[in-house]
């Protein structure tokens, strides 16, 4: 067969032998949801519904009920999938673990999941009575589940659907370090991909089955060696690093699809605010000859589905309890005032960049980096409730962790210190690490003495450093961050490590310890 790419999209072509034979498929595909179940807000945050109802707000699952099914009405033959990580990010999994999430997944008529690494965030036991849960196969096929008795004989390596007397199969891929960033177990051992994914393949094909649809929790980068390194996969369906791949937006990681030999790649973001839809066409004998399509925008411009909105405002109510839910307790009065944690070190900062660091310190990680504009209010003295916790900390952010050579963390800092005057967001407050500000400098020079674990910061080193995933991404200006060494940003919701923090203390007692100087 031939293969030809039409110049400036990600159109591939074959010559087939026999129009007659071709077989068209849709793939409508999600990702990294993370329980975003109701519409988010442009930096996939929470959105009112004022907001909503101006149309302001994207995604949410009323919205994918009614794209899923125009595109179904679209398609001759058409199949959903998803890409992992459902679990985590939310309120209603909070309140819900997988059960909330098993309901809208089984509403919308899903055909196949990989499992992503935060299916693990609460042990096996939450993964299996979601998979028990659901109308459709869960999948991974790099693990060994024999030892584990929540899912050995349960979780299936891959599987075969069905669409218009033609076999597809799905196989299921997840992170090889699923171990390091969520909680398996140490029943559960995770494999290499490549190996993982050629094994089924060649099972399935055995089997005569010759469109192969993998879907894979690993991340871009991992598929395109995936693609690269093994015959018979035909398209995989991403997730994990939350790609955006486009053909029309200058936003795009890359072309929808990327094409690694004769292997589709596609992602969609995250957080339902696309609904992948790719258009394949196979020839007789499986291979594709055509493979195009575009993620679609969740944007007002698509309603919202009646009776699954209803659903999720029901869903909602007991959410309430959580939100007065007393989560600890504080000593004093914790400053998060605008006027304190914009151009100075405050309590709530301290208590926020201490408690990320904590939860990571034992990961390798350094210092931790918290932008002052994501601290949105006070706590007063008495009990704290998880509501007052995600008043201060309302975006949703998850812990990211990453590394980055000291000249950047000075770059970083300097970013911080750059809009003081105008009580500017990217104000940095930290833990494990001090440093001196002196306005009296021109920007991009006004911080000095900076320390690390009491040695002066050495600019060619390389340190562990955890932010939010707001701050990695660029977000306030910290655009230096953007492409940081084995960044990870996918970590617990900082709401929840912060409240877990509280937990543990005790009383907790605000403090100032003077790791912010001026001069």
């Amino acid at each position: 067969m031939f293969l030809r790419f039409l110049s400036g999209s990600a159109v591939m072509m074959l010559m087939a032998t026999s129009a007659l034979a071709d077989f068209s498929l849709t793939i409508l595909h999600t990702n990294d949801f993370h329980a975003r179940f109701e519409p988010i807000s442009r930096f996939d945050s929470t959105c009112s519904q004022d907001d909503n109802t101006a149309g302001k707000c994207l995604g949410g699952s009323a919205r994918l009920k009614t794209a899923i099914a125009n595109a179904r009405q679209r398609a001759e033959h058409s199949i959903l999938v998803d890409g992992g990580d459902q679990f985590q990010g939310t309120l209603f999994y909070t309140y819900y673990k997988g059960a909330l999430t098993a309901e809208m997944m089984n509403a919308l008529g899903y055909d196949g999941m990989t499992v992503g690494n935060h299916e693990f965030d609460d042990g096996p036991e939450v993964l299996r009575g979601f998979m028990d849960a659901v109308n459709f196969p869960v999948l991974m096929s790099n693990a060994d589940v024999s030892r584990e008795p929540a899912l050995a004989g349960v979780l299936r390596k891959s599987t075969v659907i069905e669409r218009g007397g033609e076999k597809i199969g799905l196989i299921g891929l997840t992170p090889e370090n699923t171990s390091e960033m969520a909680s398996p177990g140490d029943n559960i051992s995770f494999g290499d991909p490549v190996s993982a994914v050629q094994a089924e393949v060649d099972r399935l094909m055995a089997l005569g089955v010759t469109k192969i649809v993998v879907l894979s929790h690993s991340g871009y980068g991992v598929d395109q060696r995936v693609a690269a390194q093994t015959t018979g996969v035909d398209v995989i369906v991403g997730g994990h690093t939350n790609t955006y791949l486009s053909n029309v937006s200058d936003q795009a990681q890359g072309p929808y699809p990327t094409m690694v030999g004769q292997t589709a790649i596609v992602s969609a973001y995250a957080y339902g605010k696309f609904l992948g839809e790719l258009n394949v066409t196979f020839d007789d004998v499986g291979n594709v000859i055509a493979a195009m399509g575009e993620p679609l925008i969740m944007d007002a411009t698509v309603a919202e589905d009646a009776a699954v909105k209803a659903r999720l405002t029901e869903a909602a109510k007991p959410l309430e309890a959580i939100r007065t839910k007393i989560i600890g307790q504080t000593e004093d009065f914790i400053n998060g005032s605008r006027s304190s944690c914009r151009v100075a070190e405050c309590a709530m900062g301290n208590l926020i960049a201490d408690a990320m660091l904590a939860r990571v310190r034992d990961q390798g990680i350094d210092v931790a980096i918290q932008n002052g504009g994501g601290i949105r209010a006070s706590i007063d003295a008495g009990d704290v409730t998880m509501g007052e916790v995600l008043t201060v900390l309302p975006f949703q952010n998850t812990l990211s962790t990453f590394q980055a050579d000291g000249a950047t963390l000075l770059a970083a800092l300097e970013n911080g210190a750059s809009q003081i005057e105008d009580s500017a967001g990217r104000f940095a407050q930290v833990a494990g690490m001090t440093y001196v500000i002196d306005l009296s400098q021109p920007v991009g020079q006004r911080i000095s003495q900076v320390m690390v674990a009491g040695r002066p910061l050495d600019t060619a080193k390389l340190y562990g450093v955890v932010s939010n995933s707001y701050v990695r991404g660029g977000g306030d200006g910290y655009d230096m961050f953007r492409t940081a060494q084995n960044a990870y940003d996918f970590g617990p919701n900082l709401a929840d490590v912060v409240a877990d923090y509280l937990a543990a203390q005790g009383p907790y007692q605000p403090y100032l310890d003077k790791r912010i100087g001026q001069k």
